[in-house]
């Protein structure tokens, strides 16, 4: 399998999204593709050619994967999965059904959906935190997010902030419950530098931190390191979040199985040629 990436600026006309979809499904050697931007953009030019969606592709209208089998076009929302399984690794079981704790979101785009999704997912029974907060500066992304996150899971209370600072943020940090899940879903810290807090902002004590960039200044999780002992917080970064990204959208294109011993030579590999 030979990877071949293709660039498009931000916000390209709808044509040129088509066209690449179109080339995928015509093209009997191209077998599919990872998408990291453009997602929506990408399913809102493209989703007439397509045979079939999963669940979150059709309820969140985004695509992170193109998958092609027996000559037909399939569409994959894969985030939500992949959030469910980044944060199996460092939240503890049954953490929300014994400790009664909440969950804040900086930013409501596609991670935090993926992230909220997640943690709403009804498999998860009773272990669902007690309350989630978004917030976000753009109050029409929040009002939506919410429309999209609330059929599925009714028995949690998803509260919706518009935050125009970083001192309203850090007064939703300083209301959080102890164990409580924190994350910088706002791009902060990659995309552009900074964070959603200052430096003056309080973690709850015993809560989880993700800075969901893997690089990057990664402001946010230097803030939390600040106070990982006095506050008694865990705090991760977005990497194994991304590596089950792409071995997710690698294994759905190649039709492959991937258990646990595979993800984990996989990540293995993967933290070395990052290292390198």
């Amino acid at each position: 399998m030979t990877m071949q990436g293709v660039d498009l600026p931000i916000d390209s006309p709808p044509a040129d999204y088509l066209k690449w979809v179109k080339l995928i499904k015509e093209d009997p050697n191209s077998l599919g593709a990872i998408i990291t931007t453009h997602k929506i953009n990408l399913f809102n030019a493209a989703k007439e050619i397509f045979d079939d969606f999963d669940t979150y592709a059709r309820m969140f209208g985004e695509l992170s994967c193109i998958a092609k089998s027996a000559g037909r076009l399939f569409g994959y929302a894969l985030d939500p999965v992949s959030s469910k399984l980044a944060m199996r690794r460092f939240l503890p079981d049954d953490l929300w059904a014994e400790k009664r704790g909440e969950a804040l979101l900086f930013g409501a785009g596609g991670s935090a959906l993926a992230v909220g999704a997640a943690l709403l997912n009804k498999d998860n029974g009773h272990n669902v935190p007690s309350k989630i907060i978004l917030t976000d500066i753009n109050e029409n992304r929040l009002i939506q997010a919410r429309q999209k996150l609330a059929g599925l899971n009714p028995n949690v209370q998803i509260e919706l902030s518009v935050s125009k600072s970083t001192l309203h943020n850090e007064e939703c940090l300083g209301k959080l419950k102890p164990y409580s899940l924190i994350v910088n879903a706002t791009g902060m810290g990659k995309d552009i530098p900074g964070s959603p807090i200052s430096d003056r902002a309080i973690f709850p004590e015993n809560s989880f931190v993700w800075e969901l960039n893997y690089r990057g200044d990664l402001t946010f999780r230097r803030q939390a390191m600040n106070q990982q002992h006095l506050r008694a917080l865990h705090i991760e970064d977005g990497w194994v979040y991304f590596v089950y990204g792409w071995i997710m959208c690698i294994a759905k294109i190649g039709a492959l199985e991937i258990d646990d011993g595979m993800f984990e030579r996989l990540e293995k590999i993967a933290l070395e040629r990052k290292s390198v």
